[in-house]
């Protein structure tokens, strides 16, 4: 009988342990899927050790990972693009994280395949940036951003650079041309315009 109640106990305890498991795909706060605001770039190679890690300006007798990497599945998805705070420096934290895959998503079920009528829904927009082939949308009280391709926006606003958008101009149907998570200590990010 008490093998049986011990048994029953570690079952409990296992199934438990396996359900409050962190979700690989969740975004909350200072973190996304194991990544937080403390990784540092050389920890990528543990965190996805079953995926593979594109490096994308390989630095010579680097033995740790460092530059900006992209994140693939086994399968070959491709999941993220990493940008460190220093290139060259494999103890650098994360400034910037792109989602490519859509099972990222936020408790309020943002992901990249949501459209802006769900952002209006969910979020307390704080900034809209004006940029040359799209905009940029900062959300209160997170570390995403978006950014929306012109091309989605009303024709009236698409070519004057210096207009301010507001959120009632970005149609409910507008895709995300980026889906980005950007840790720069809750300042809003500085887009240049080459980037976009």
């Amino acid at each position: 009988m008490k093998k049986t109640l011990l048994i029953a106990a570690i079952t409990v305890a296992l199934f438990v342990q396996c359900e409050e498991e962190k979700n690989p795909f969740a975004i909350s706060e200072g973190a996304i899927g194991p990544i937080t605001t403390t990784t540092q770039m050389k920890q990528l190679d543990s965190i996805f050790a079953q995926d593979s890690i594109v490096k994308l300006n390989p630095i010579k007798g680097a033995i740790d990972t460092q530059g900006e990497v992209e994140i693939y599945e086994k399968g070959g998805a491709k999941l993220l693009l990493i940008s460190p705070y220093d290139e060259s420096d494999p103890t650098s934290k994360i400034s910037n994280i792109q989602i490519f895959d859509s099972r990222y998503s936020t408790p309020s079920g943002l992901t990249k395949a949501s459209t802006f009528k769900d952002v209006k829904a969910n979020y307390e927009i704080v900034a809209i940036e004006n940029a040359i082939n799209s905009v940029v949308v900062f959300l209160k009280d997170t570390d995403l951003y978006l950014t929306i391709d012109k091309k989605e926006l009303p024709e009236e606003v698409r070519y004057n650079f210096n207009q301010k958008i507001e959120a009632s101009q970005i149609p409910d149907t507008a895709k995300f041309k980026y889906f980005m998570i950007g840790w720069d200590a809750g300042e809003p990010i500085e887009i240049q315009e080459g980037d976009i």
